[in-house]
C-alpha cells in the first residue's frame, strides 16, 4: 500500500522540522561533528527620512553607537559593523536571540531607526556555532 512511504517520510519530515525549530543542531562533515546556531541577520538599510541637519545627523549617530554598545553589552548582539560603500545597505548586526521579533524589539529603540534615518530588515542565519572572524 501508500501508506508504507509516509510511515518513512513523516519521522524524517519531522526530525527536519524540529532541528529548525529549535536553534541549535548538530551536523558532520568529515571528521569534525559542528552544532549549528541561529542567530537573527539584521540589514540596517537607509531610511525613508534623511534630510536632518549636520547637528541632528551628529546626534542620532551618537545615540546609534551609543545603543549598538548596550546591546553588546548585554550579549544579545554578537556582531555588527557599517558596509564600505555599500550604497541604501549601510550596515548589519546580528543578533543571539530567539526570534526576529525580539531583534526587532531590541533594535527599534535604536535613535537612528527612530529617526527614520535607518530601516530594519531582518532574516534568519544559521552558522558554526562558535564562529568567529579571523
Amino acid at each position: 500500500m501508500q501508506m508504507k512511504p509516509l510511515f518513512i517520510a513523516l519521522p524524517l519530515l519531522m526530525t527536519v522540522l524540529n532541528c529548525f525549530a529549535q536553534r541549535e543542531f548538530r551536523t558532520k562533515g568529515d571528521d569534525t561533528t559542528y552544532v549549528m546556531k541561529r542567530y537573527v541577520f539584521m540589514f540596517l538599510n537607509e531610511g525613508p527620512k534623511r534630510d536632518q541637519d549636520s547637528a541632528a545627523v551628529t546626534k542620532i549617530q551618537a545615540g546609534h553607537m551609543e545603543h549598538i554598545g548596550n546591546m553588546a553589552k548585554t550579549g544579545k548582539l554578537a556582531m555588527a559593523g557599517p558596509f564600505e560603500n555599500g550604497g541604501k545597505f549601510r550596515g548589519i548586526l546580528v543578533f543571539d536571540v530567539d526570534s526576529i521579533a525580539e531583534a526587532i524589539r531590541l533594535e527599534s529603540t535604536d535613535p537612528a531607526i527612530i529617526s527614520g534615518r535607518l530601516e530594519m530588515q531582518a532574516i534568519y542565519w544559521w552558522a558554526a556555532k562558535g564562529s568567529k572572524l579571523p
